[in-house]
């Protein structure tokens, strides 16, 4: 028998454990969630036990009001439960994302091809030859090599047409990748190339690490279209549904860049902001850590922020078919199902 079903009986309607909040209610194994409420700490200042399902979550801080908790490997979706001298809380729900390929070495958000495939890269140390660049995951999840040929492999992006573009943060150049893997260079001379993106007349715009964002027109010339303050790398990239570009890199902030290539601060107050995307609202999510925990943040239109997955080492993320998101960490990617439409790359 569980131990959540063996306690249950035992709640405690006077005076035990309950729960109010869980905050957020989204999150990876490992990740931090705060819960609130009362009663969460018996007496004699013990520590109180956190239950997802089977497995019991590590304490990160507790107290009467709230406790701070560690998502346990192996955990799934379902309900938690705070447990104190016997008695047990009301549950709440925690959607916990599942992992679906490992071993791997995202430094940016995965991508998705028209027909729903996740590719991700194993990026590798600067300089490093790896065996296999990019993995492709198909819609079954079965991880396969994709691009063997690539030095640090880094960004990637398709065009309206499904034609995949990577970015190498080792060579400075982008590199055109046809449906059977085969590399062809796309640009080069891009400084350390990092992440791209494209607009919605199909220029492709690539980050430098030292701060420059360089536009490709489709005849393939290559302008300077804005550069961020000194030293701050343009390393993550995604277009709003205004045609604003925004910007993240190793400081605090989101940038956002006019179609002019003017360069203001959207948001200040991100730990370490990097992979980004949009949803049809126009809420922006950044793999970033807010107030001290790391996970995918929620940037409102008006500024507002908020943690709406708890993850650690995220890197980014990607929006995929059936209001889901594909998550990648340093070393995984995983699949959560979010009610959240996403914004299409190319209107209809």
């Amino acid at each position: 028998m569980a131990f959540s079903d063996r306690i249950l009986g035992k709640k405690n309607l006077n005076g035990g454990p309950r729960i109010e909040m869980v905050d957020p209610s989204l999150a990876l194994p490992g990740g931090e969630l705060r819960i609130s409420g009362s009663g969460l700490r018996p007496p004699e200042l013990q520590r109180p036990k956190v239950q997802f399902g089977e497995f019991e979550a590590p304490i990160v801080v507790s107290s009467d009001a709230f406790l701070v908790a560690r998502v346990p490997e192996g955990a799934i979706s379902g309900p938690v439960v705070v447990a104190t001298n016997g008695h047990v809380s009301n549950p709440h729900t925690v959607k916990v994302a599942v992992p679906i390929a490992e071993n791997l070495h995202p430094v940016t958000s995965p991508a998705l091809d028209p027909e729903g495939n996740i590719y991700v890269t194993f990026s590798g140390s600067r300089g490093q030859k790896v065996p296999v660049a990019i993995f492709k995951i198909d819609t079954n999840y079965n991880v396969k090599p994709f691009v063997t040929e690539m030095m640090n492999a880094t960004a990637i992006a398709f065009d309206r047409e499904g034609q995949m573009y990577v970015s190498s943060r080792f060579d400075g150049a982008v590199y055109r990748v046809t449906p059977n893997g085969a590399v062809s260079t796309y640009a080069e001379g891009m400084g350390v190339a990092t992440g791209i993106a494209f607009d919605h007349e199909q220029s492709l715009y690539v980050g430098d690490r030292n701060g420059t964002i360089f536009k490709i027109a489709r005849d393939q010339q290559v302008f300077v279209f804005a550069t961020l303050e000194v030293s701050v790398s343009a390393y993550h990239l995604a277009f709003g549904p205004q045609g604003d570009l925004f910007v993240t890199g190793p400081n605090n902030r989101v940038y956002k860049v006019d179609p002019n290539g003017t360069v203001s601060t959207f948001y200040k107050g991100l730990g370490r902001p990097q992979g980004l995307a949009f949803d049809v609202d126009g809420n922006l999510y950044v793999a970033a850590s807010l107030s001290g925990t790391r996970g995918i943040v929620k940037i409102a239109p008006n500024g507002l922020a908020n943690l709406e997955v708890a993850g650690q080492g995220l890197v980014g993320l990607a929006f995929a078919p059936g209001r889901s998101v594909i998550l990648a960490t340093t070393s995984s990617v995983h699949h959560l199902p979010w009610n959240i439409q996403g914004l299409p790359l190319w209107p209809e």
